[in-house]
């Protein structure tokens, strides 16, 4: 497939690695020299220009490319370049820096196909490691959606517990469940939850707190803390790094 990467920063030029060692043909759109250099360098093909220009993206091969990433630390950037791409018949993929605020994804996430926003996925993994442990995030669905991974343990209330018996939030659903030496599948409302069992949750970050109260037992501010529920815990702050700004 070919795909053009707008923006040679630390998000699109990682990004245009990954693509290129899995066979894709890429092209790079970036205006600041030292970053032109350092792509050139790892023998990328990079034009140099304004990737919110009609005439560079099609220097760069938008009219016959699968997919463009507008991967730049400039919002406005991005969404010009996906517009344009747009025109092209090309998937969309933009990336955000600000907060992530629903006002923002709605703005864009109905104009492109999908809206990034790296330092939240970023953040997410880094806390998954750090913590260890019985929650562990598996994605943000939407700005107030998240899916979250628990593990059952003995100072759970639900322990010993079916899944029938099991009453979540209303802003929450099971979506897997896998006993402790099994893999995940579809869950069996006739299964009881024992320790060391895991359930995958889809869930609002309002309600994240009272589930792992329910399945890991922990208290509801350390749980908020340890959920990346931002909105009862600290707020992640934006990057400053524009990260390849076009």
């Amino acid at each position: 497939m070919r795909f053009v990467i707008i923006g040679a920063g630390r998000v699109g030029l990682r990004t245009a690695r990954v693509l290129r060692d899995e066979g894709h043909e890429v092209t790079l759109v970036e205006r600041d020299d030292r970053r032109v250099k350092r792509a050139r360098t790892q023998e990328f093909t990079v034009v140099d220009g304004d990737g919110s220009r009609d005439v560079v993206l099609e220097e760069a091969g938008v009219t016959t490319a699968d997919a463009v990433g507008a991967l730049t630390g400039d919002l406005n950037v991005n969404f010009t370049a996906c517009m344009i791409a747009n025109h092209y018949g090309c998937r969309t993929v933009m990336r955000i820096d600000e907060a992530y605020r629903e006002g923002i994804y709605r703005k864009y996430a109905d104009q492109v196909d999908e809206v990034v926003y790296p330092e939240r996925l970023g953040a997410i993994g880094a806390k998954n490691a750090l913590l260890g442990g019985t929650i562990r995030a598996i994605a943000d669905i939407a700005p107030h959606l998240q899916v979250v991974e628990l593990t059952i343990t003995d100072s759970a209330p639900v322990n010993g517990y079916t899944i029938s018996e099991l009453q979540l939030p209303a802003d929450a659903t099971v979506l897997a469940f896998g006993k402790h030496d099994r893999p995940l599948g579809i869950p069996d409302p006739d299964l009881s939850l024992e320790v060391g069992d895991r359930l995958v949750v889809l869930a609002d970050f309002d309600v994240l707190s009272d589930i792992r109260q329910l399945l890991v037992g922990k208290t509801a501010s350390r749980a908020a803390t340890n959920s990346g529920d931002e909105s009862a815990a600290t707020k992640l702050e934006p990057d400053t790094d524009t990260g390849g700004v076009n």
